[in-house]
């Protein structure tokens, strides 16, 4: 492992100290992304563990904030949504995030479904793009969710799907398809070009890097994240090395690593810290040695990228570091 890294995606919701232990032993850093997830605390809830585990550990923690929705389908919507912004930025969030539950959770009285790019929301992104405040978001599923499960890249989604066929979009016909959701996110991208966007999860189309790429050519403002993707591009480097490397060298400056660890209190604390220590080190032998792997989502082996070390340092420190405003460590 390098010698400092940033985990700029997980969600710290408890103030147990054994993540935060590992966290120092390895000279890391945590972007902890508040969000709008119904077995979440409430929002608020979620900033105040932060701040106080940011006042524990100085200069090792941001985090970004987001928006509920309890005032949805009434006149003060935007207003409400801008408000919680705005408190969430008084109180140091670097940033807002939107979540997937637009696109998935919302109607409108027609029993439509509310989408990203929909101009309700364009008076909180117009918001968003004056002050220069960063987003994040998290749209859609993997595109497995919309696959039967026969034709699903990876066993941690069909086997979970299978077990949860409620989520499964291939069997919900009612809701708006994979390529809707894309759509609409681009769509608003489009609409609000001076936004700096971070795509999470390689902007929800790990699929294919192809596709990622399209998406950082059309927007210079973007960037990624590989947050709970990794394996995605362990897979696609199984048949094309090559293609996944090259990716990684001409995109350096606009990944980010994280790995999407949630500390709900769910887990028992000893667990979440060797979690942590397990993806942190996998994941840095697929980027930075040319070792064979293998990963349990899917079958058969993979070689490490073998990126050169200062790439490496911007993918898992560098860019994080300059993209939330951390202060060196």
């Amino acid at each position: 492992m390098i010698s400092k890294f940033i985990d700029a995606h997980v969600h710290l919701n408890t103030l147990s100290s054994e993540k935060m232990e590992k966290m120092m032993e390895y000279n890391s850093g945590f972007l902890s992304i508040n969000t709008n997830i119904p077995f979440f605390d409430e929002i608020e809830e979620q900033e105040k563990i932060i701040l106080k585990l940011q006042k524990k550990y100085p200069g090792r923690i941001k985090y970004f904030t987001t928006f509920n929705f309890k005032k949805w389908g009434t006149p003060d919507f935007v207003d409400d949504a801008i408000t919680q912004i705005q408190r969430g930025l008084d109180n140091g969030a670097v940033g807002v995030k939107i979540w997937k539950d637009v696109g998935f959770d919302y109607h409108f009285e027609d029993g439509s479904f509310v989408m990203i790019d929909d101009p309700v929301f364009d008076p909180i992104f117009d918001f968003i793009q004056k002050n220069k405040i960063m987003l994040i978001g998290h749209q859609g599923e993997p595109r497995n969710c919309w696959l039967p499960l026969d034709e699903m890249t990876v066993d941690s989604d069909r086997n979970y799907f299978k077990e949860h066929p409620e989520y499964h979009m291939f069997l919900q016909k009612q809701y708006p398809t994979y390529e809707d959701q894309m759509q609409a996110r681009d769509h608003m991208l489009d609409k609000f070009p001076g936004i700096t966007y971070v795509g999470l999860h390689l902007f929800s189309m790990e699929w294919s890097i192809k596709e990622v790429a399209t998406r950082l050519e059309a927007y210079p403002n973007t960037l990624t994240d590989v947050a709970e993707r990794v394996c995605h591009l362990q897979l696609q480097a199984k048949d094309n090395w090559e293609a996944v490397r090259d990716f990684c060298l001409k995109y350096q400056d606009r990944i980010i690593y994280g790995t999407d660890v949630i500390d709900d209190g769910n887990t028992p604390d000893e667990e979440i810290a060797a979690r942590f220590e397990h993806l942190w080190n996998f994941h840095y032998d697929f980027f930075a040695t040319e070792n064979t792997l293998s990963a349990p989502e899917f079958r058969g082996e993979f070689k490490g990228l073998n990126l050169p070390r200062e790439v490496v340092e911007k993918i898992f420190y560098t860019n994080a570091k300059e993209t939330y405003g951390f202060s060196d460590f």
